[in-house]
């Protein structure tokens, strides 16, 4: 789990084109320890990801495990959502006479 949030934080640090040194500086961590981090190297304390996540405009929940899959189908949905078809009560009113 920690290798693939790693990879996460990674990648989405790159896409944003940050530097390694300026998600260091903005979290208050080393280049170091952001590249220690990055690569492995390292098994990084709960607060320095935390730190990361934020920058990144990320938050890190804790999830328990019975809610997992829940979560998960919660999250695909809410990034692919449905229109809805519309509906007889939402479609224009023919006129009356």
């Amino acid at each position: 789990m920690t290798s693939e949030l790693i990879t996460t934080l990674a990648q989405t640090r790159k896409a944003a084109r940050i530097t390694q040194a300026d998600l260091a500086e903005r979290a208050g961590l080393s280049r170091m320890a952001v590249q220690r981090t990055e690569t492995g190297d390292v098994d990084p304390r709960f607060s320095t990801l935390q730190e990361m996540a934020r920058v990144l405009g990320m938050e890190l929940i804790a999830v328990p495990a019975a809610l997992h899959g829940q979560v998960q189908a919660l999250i695909q949905s809410a990034s692919n959502p449905q229109i809805p078809a519309e509906s007889p009560v939402d479609s224009p009113a023919s006129p009356t006479n």
